[in-house]
């Protein structure tokens, strides 16, 4: 099993910025990718952006030149910079991951954690 924390959510003013953390933990052999998603109230879950083990990298076209996603390999990690916030950025953000125990690959999400852009 893999567990996915995320963390740095919060409310935040238009046109500021946020750092969200996702550290995956458990059994892991590799991570193939890493992604946030995003759901606003009434909507259905969207990519924001993906990173896939090799550094390549794809955003949501909403976000392209405002957000930025990064991993750190060694600490399993994945972080999305989101810079010029909007109000129609506001959702719950999902931590995504696909793993490879070794013997098999599986999707984890993590919990959410709220981002509120206030106008």
């Amino acid at each position: 099993q893999v567990q996915l924390v995320e963390s740095g959510g919060g409310l935040v003013q238009l046109r500021e910025s946020l750092r969200l953390s996702c550290a995956a933990s458990g059994i892991i052999f590799s991570i193939h990718s890493m992604a946030w998603y995003r759901q606003a109230p009434g909507e259905q879950r969207e990519l924001v952006a993906s990173i896939i083990s090799g550094g390549s990298t794809h955003y949501a076209d909403s976000v392209i030149g405002r957000f930025t996603i990064s991993r750190d390999n060694a600490k399993n990690t994945v972080y999305l910079r989101m810079n010029s916030l909007k109000p129609e950025d506001t959702a719950v953000y999902y931590c995504y991951a696909y793993v490879s125990s070794g013997t098999s690959s599986s999707e984890y999400w993590g919990q959410g954690t709220q981002v509120t852009v206030s106008s």
